[in-house]
């Protein structure tokens, strides 16, 4: 039997109901309830913008609050690019901004941050970049902490580059944080999410909304969970609601388009939640019935 496959979520998904004020998710400290009240997830990963203007003491009272749901905070992650490459001035500050993320994950008692790496691809930048991802990750090392790569444009778009870049930073600090949203852009979404699934703590199932007879758009969350599975993955898939729009207000103003609620959003999740438990459940089955 295949180990369980643990549905979390990542709180970007959440943020036009933090913007509204939405009486079941008004704040960042009501989140983790929130999510595993309401959405029945087990698990957060958090965008650093969502902690925007936070303090040590901030931190600890979020952490309590997760601790309080049974909702601990798995991953935060850093959404602007950082240059490896880079090796003046900018890299300093890179670097820094790699330590202060470090901080919070550990103050969050959080296990990997993620981050993105700029550039294009060159053999060249491929081994400067190696160089500056290994320092990154002698820098959080100190904190307990494992780097994660998630895929953007550039040097690590390509799911092989990707693998070969962390193989060449080598350790066991180092992973990859892909999505199902970049597995449908390589052009190849299977074997993407094939490649990239064995180095990953966590994968983001990426969800962009509904068709009218249920079925998600552009690609099938079905066929992303056969993918990781064939590969045994059995670890964290993070459902992250990509297509969200700001909900409508309640009141005043002349809508000029139509726009997804705050009702909606939770209805996405929780539709995305069903189809990846049934998958995964599915898979299971399909594999005891082999064993047979």
């Amino acid at each position: 039997m295949q180990p369980e496959i643990l549905l979390t979520l990542s709180a970007g998904s959440v943020r036009p109901l933090l913007a509204a004020r939405d009486p079941r998710c008004p704040d960042i400290l009501a989140v983790p309830q929130f999510v595993a009240t309401d959405l029945q997830l087990r698990g957060l990963n958090l965008p650093t913008d969502l902690l925007a203007g936070f303090g040590l003491m901030d931190l600890d009272r979020l952490r309590d609050a997760a601790d309080r749901a049974h909702c601990p905070v798995l991953l935060l992650s850093e959404e602007a690019p950082i240059d490896f490459a880079e090796r003046g001035p900018a890299w300093a500050k890179s670097l820094d901004r790699i330590k202060r993320v470090a901080v919070a994950a550990n103050r969050l008692g959080c296990p990997a941050i993620a981050v993105r790496a700029r550039g294009e691809d060159s053999e060249e930048r491929f081994e400067a970049t190696a160089a500056g991802v290994k320092a990154a990750v002698k820098e959080i090392e100190r904190y307990d902490l494992n780097l994660l790569l998630a895929p953007a444009p550039g040097i690590t778009f390509v799911a092989q580059r990707l693998t070969e870049l962390i193989k060449k930073v080598g350790g066991f600090r180092i992973g990859s944080y892909p999505s199902f949203e970049h597995a449908f852009e390589s052009g190849d979404l299977e074997n993407t999410l094939r490649k990239l699934a064995p180095y990953a703590p966590a994968i983001a199932a990426s969800v962009r909304g509904f068709a009218k007879d249920g079925t998600h758009i552009d690609y099938s969350l079905e066929a992303c969970v056969d993918s990781v599975r064939s590969v045994g993955y059995g670890n964290t898939l993070a459902l992250d609601l990509v297509a969200a729009a700001a909900p409508a207000p309640a009141t005043g103003g002349r809508k000029t388009a139509r726009k997804i609620t705050a009702d909606d959003i939770v209805a996405d999740i929780d539709r995305a939640r069903t189809l990846l438990e049934l998958a995964t459940v599915e898979a299971e089955m399909a594999l005891e019935d082999e064993e047979e």
